[in-house]
């Protein structure tokens, strides 16, 4: 098997729960979509396999000192309270159960590459695939699979295990990342290729 790190992205109580702050949006999508059953099974496949796990998280200080005010995309966090690290909202939803030996990577932007420990913690584990999910297909793994290939990683992702504000958006994000990535279902991915 290659070696594979299996990145679940921003799957945090502020964007997927369902009393989350995004209940109304991403929310939404996440349950229509079955995208925690699917990613908690991934990942349990993937343990299996002997993959690596990783979980990418975007949050900021108390004082939102890491927030960018001119971000559409942020601008909104300090405002409404969210993304703020070391509260219920910035921590992995608990469907996913993160082990002690995962990788936590904390973002303050949309890639999870930029200004993290991504990059050292694919080199000194020898990663040469990366297996990526996450909220938003259009945010954080468009531009995680597009960075992570002009790094030369493999990149795969679970097309079932990730989902946009809208229907609509995650299809043309997914139809996008075809140029850049495998994109496949998370129970016909063979961990062990």
């Amino acid at each position: 098997m290659k070696k594979t790190l299996f990145l679940v992205m921003d799957m945090m109580n502020d964007l997927v729960a369902e009393d989350g702050f995004s209940k109304a949006t991403y929310g939404v999508q996440v349950k229509q979509r079955g995208v925690l059953e699917n990613t908690a099974a991934a990942i349990a496949a993937a343990r299996a396999a002997g993959a690596q796990v990783g979980f990418v998280r975007v949050g900021f200080s108390a004082d939102y000192r890491e927030c960018p005010p001119a971000s559409p995309i942020f601008s909104g966090a300090r405002t409404n309270g969210i993304f703020q690290l070391g509260t219920w909202g910035t921590e992995v939803h608990p469907a996913l159960a993160p082990q002690p030996q995962d990788f936590d990577v904390v973002k303050h932007r949309v890639s999870p590459f930029y200004a993290t420990s991504l990059e050292a913690i694919l080199r000194t584990n020898g990663i040469e695939r990366l297996v990526l999910c996450g909220v938003s297909t259009n945010g954080v793994v468009h531009s995680g699979a597009r960075e992570a290939h002009d790094r030369d990683y493999e990149v795969v992702i679970l097309e079932d295990c990730c989902a946009g504000v809208t229907a609509d958006e995650h299809s043309h994000a997914i139809a996008c990342l075809g140029r850049y990535a495998g994109i496949v279902n998370s129970r016909e991915f063979l961990w062990s290729s």
